[in-house]
């Protein structure tokens, strides 16, 4: 039992993480830039229906950036952003929804700014970044997330584990 309680984690992360990068790459040029809307970041409310999102999100988000070429601090600190999302959005999964997708949003307009300046030598000022990020956010986090959310809820029992 405990095998196939694991095996069927293992599947559901690796599945979310390579939506997570078809959905990236697939959307390259809004998802990687200094005013960005990455569409499979609407993942990041997986967390609520399954552990398993948490690793998937962020090996998904992982091997975007890696294959949509971005540069080293982006991989490491962008995946560090989506970690602490999901990590955020899993804790917080008992909450009121409109609470539960914050983590992602705010880890993002923290994180990712920085990263545009130091990774990518954006030079606009730090708060239009972080509002730039935040809007981004809150269109794939917020709506496109509270939108998948919501499709996915009568499904909620396929994400269960025993």
């Amino acid at each position: 039992m405990r095998n196939k309680i694991s095996h069927r984690l293992l599947v559901q992360g690796a599945v979310i993480a390579a939506i997570y990068v078809v959905l990236t790459l697939i959307f390259a040029p809004i998802s990687f830039s200094e005013v960005q809307i990455r569409i499979s970041e609407a993942l990041t409310i997986l967390p609520m229906f399954t552990i398993a999102a948490v690793p998937g999100l962020t090996v998904g988000c992982f091997l975007a950036n890696i294959l949509g070429g971005a540069p080293v601090p982006d991989v490491v600190f962008g995946t560090m952003a989506t970690f602490i999302g999901a990590v955020g959005t899993r804790f917080l999964r008992d909450r009121k929804l409109s609470v539960a997708v914050i983590p992602p949003i705010v880890s993002n307009m923290i994180i990712i700014p920085l990263v545009l300046r130091y990774a990518y030598g954006i030079l606009l000022p730090i708060p239009l970044m972080i509002l730039a990020v935040g809007m981004g956010e809150v269109i794939s986090c917020g709506v496109l997330g509270l939108m998948l959310h919501k499709a996915l809820y009568k499904y909620r029992k396929m994400f269960r584990i025993v």
